[in-house]
């Protein structure tokens, strides 16, 4: 075997052994979805970049990921800051888990149909949720409970600062008024030691 067929075998072994986001790990008639994977319906199929593992003794498919990232799970309070508005849902990048800081900025998705409110929260206000689920390798959350919502805005209209206002908020510039489902925490978060 010549020099470069060797290198090759030795790329191949060593990519299959790799998988991607997306991919196929097993299908869901044999594994059951473990860490670090997900359940399409038909497939059990990674979420991170990683090493298969197959339990054939407990019947599950997981992946062992090279760099493990804070990804939070199902009853984690997470805080994070708003990224997009759509007409029935937010999206919202993850700052804090559990209080904790950080890094990997993974993004989750708040259904908010359900909520009679012109205005749930809007780009760039930080917003307390909790997570309720993994579902095709998006984290699914909920704004609903009185403790979550928005913890921090500015006024819309001028950019001024805001004071609650039984369940709106006020500018105390510009005096206008606006709808956000707002935290029981509203106001008395500490964000210079929560952004330290």
């Amino acid at each position: 075997m010549a020099i470069n067929d060797y290198n090759y075998q030795t790329k191949k072994l060593i990519m299959t052994d790799i998988t991607f986001p997306g991919e196929k790990i097993a299908i869901i008639e044999e594994y059951e979805s473990g860490k670090n994977t997900f359940d399409d319906g038909h497939m059990v199929r990674s979420a991170v970049v990683g090493t298969p593992d197959l339990n054939k003794k407990e019947r599950t498919a997981q992946v062992q990921n090279f760099k493990q990232l804070s990804i939070p799970q199902v009853n984690d309070t997470v805080i994070g800051t708003v990224a997009a508005v759509m007409s029935s849902m937010i999206a919202v990048m993850i700052l804090y888990v559990n209080g904790k800081s950080v890094k990997s900025h993974v993004e989750c998705i708040c259904n908010t149909r359900n909520i009679r409110k012109k205005s749930v929260a809007l780009v760039n206000d930080i917003v307390k949720l909790k997570i309720i689920g993994h579902l095709n390798g998006a984290i699914h959350a909920t704004i609903s409970e009185p403790d979550l919502g928005v913890l921090f805005t500015k006024c819309k209209k001028c950019g001024g600062g805001v004071i609650p206002m039984h369940d709106a908020i006020k500018c105390v510039e510009c005096a206008w008024i606006d709808e956000r489902k707002l935290s029981a925490d509203f106001g008395n978060y500490d964000f210079i030691k929560l952004r330290a």
